[in-house]
Parts: C-alpha cells; structure tokens; sequence
C-alpha cells in the first residue's frame, strides 16, 4: 500500500515502468520457496542481492531476461527509485548482447503448490478492507497512507458452494472462511488470521437476494476482537451467481507482529466484498490467507 501511494504513484516512474521495463509484482514468499522453474530462476536473481535467501527476500529488482541483477533497493523513496531505475536502464544498454537479447524463461515446471489457480467453477470474490476512523492526525506522510489505506485481497468459493449460494444458502465453511481469513484488519500489513476456535458467533443467511447476520471473533488472550454486521445482495439466474455484493461494519480492536499502528482501543473497521468478473488480473491471485496451502484454505 505504500508503494502503490508512493513510488509507484510517481509519474516518471509510472512511465519508466510502461516503456523502459517489464514490471512484475510477485509474493516472495512464494517464489523464493518454489521447487519449479519460475523459483529457480527468482532465486538465481536474488541471491546477487544482499537478502539471505532462507528469510525474507522483499524489495525492489531489476534484472535482465538472462537474470543478472542490475539492481536491488528496499527503499521506497520516489526520487531514489527513479534514479536508480535510469541508472539501471543505462547498465542494462551497456550489457552484452547474449544478456539484452536472453529470450526468458520456459515453463518447464511448475510448483503446483505454489502456483494455484481459483477452483473451477467457483467464484473470485474481490476483497477489500477500511479503517473509518479512529487515527489521531499526523502530519507524517507514511502514516497518512496508511491511515486512508484501502486493502485488497481475494476470497474464492469452490464449485459446490458457488452452487449453493445460487441456490439461496450460505455454506457453513463459507462463512467461517469469510471470517477467518477475510473479516482481518490488514490495512497497514500482513495480518494474523482467526482461528477456527476465535470465531464465537457467526450467522449468515441469504433470504428474498439479500444476505445479512453478524460475527463475533475474539482471540483467547482477548488482544484482537472484531464485532460486526453484515448486509448485501446476491442474485443469480441459471444456477449461477451474478451479484454478490456484501459489507461487513463493526468495531475492531488490537493489531498483529505486522500490522502495528492500529488506532487505539475501538475502532470501526468496513470490509467489501463484491463478485469479480474475471477482467483484472489481479483476480487470479490466491487470497493471502492460503498462502502455500490452499486445500487448508478451503477445507
């Protein structure tokens, strides 16, 4: 979320990107862990960077097609980034032609358990979260961002459950999916999910196209806590789903090792969720509380 407010909101950057480059967003945590082609080949470019390989590896690369590393940055300054991406450029023209002409990578193999695509004939439901008050103000430009953040996230629905939500009922494990791994205040990082166990309450009924209840989740310790209600719509014609728009609005409380600057004590937290219609790429990316387990996710 920073750097989609920041470096990559910068216009020469943006133009850069569109001209001089082929940019790619990945989760390095998967690829890092890939036993296939696409993971060979990220960790060849990697490890010229200074990150250990066996812990995180994030930041910025910027690589040619035969991966040699021409550059590795981890901060999100603009004006940084932007000169050291024309620096870049400038080194990459000077390469030999065997490393500007390299043709990339053929998908030789593939790490399934990495590399998992939305069940078939089930739904891609776009997720979004918002803190809506509670920030005491600041005039630090970083906080701000994250104090008007807007998350994303997907949620997705096997083909037996796309068929029973179509037929007017919300599956149990759906909606304990919703709460575990969406109903999360990931605004400012990577949040900790709900246990099964930390769900104390949650109803969820489709009845005349419209979809209401409420949710109680509740860590043991009491450190984390969200109470909300939840109303939307829901159509569908020939057995499947064509509307699905539902908003979750309720008190939070607490944060995670990685989502620290929460406001203090309650606050309100809104979470979308709306039917995707499969036009943004984005759509076929894995929700993030599956990562590298996606059967868990859906089980």
């Amino acid at each position: 979320m920073l750097d989609r407010e920041s470096t990559f909101a910068h216009p020469e950057i943006v133009k850069l990107l569109r001209t001089e480059f082929v940019p790619i967003a990945i989760d390095q945590a998967y690829q890092r862990r890939q036993k296939d082609t696409e993971g060979n080949y990220y960790r060849k470019i990697a490890a010229q960077g200074p990150r250990d390989l066996n812990g995180t590896t994030q930041g910025f690369y910027v690589a040619s097609a035969s991966g040699k590393l021409l550059l590795y940055n981890n901060n999100r300054d603009p004006e940084k980034v932007l000169r050291l991406m024309k620096q870049s450029a400038t080194e990459f023209r000077r390469l030999p032609s065997s490393d500007r002409q390299a043709t990339g990578l053929r998908d030789q193999q593939v790490d399934r358990r990495y590399s998992p695509a939305p069940p078939k004939g089930g739904l891609v439901i776009r997720v979004r979260a918002r803190i809506l008050d509670g920030y005491e103000p600041t005039d630090n430009k970083w906080r701000r961002i994250f104090q008007t953040a807007t998350s994303r996230d997907n949620l997705w629905l096997t083909a037996e459950e796309h068929k029973s939500l179509a037929a007017g009922t919300v599956p149990d494990l759906v909606a304990r999916r919703l709460a575990r791994y969406h109903l999360v205040d990931n605004t400012r990082g990577e949040p900790p999910m709900w246990k099964d166990s930390e769900i104390k309450s949650i109803d969820l009924k489709i009845s005349d196209g419209t979809i209401n209840g409420n949710v109680h989740l509740r860590t043991a310790s009491g450190d984390r806590e969200y109470k909300a209600d939840l109303h939307g719509w829901i159509e569908s014609k020939g057995g499947r789903v064509t509307r699905l728009d539902l908003v979750a609005r309720g008190n939070f409380r607490g944060e995670g090792p990685y989502t620290r600057g929460a406001p203090r004590g309650w606050f309100p937290l809104a979470v979308t969720f709306r039917l995707a219609d499969g036009k943004d790429t984005a759509d076929a990316i894995p929700p993030q509380g599956s990562r590298g387990w996606i059967q868990g996710y859906l089980r």
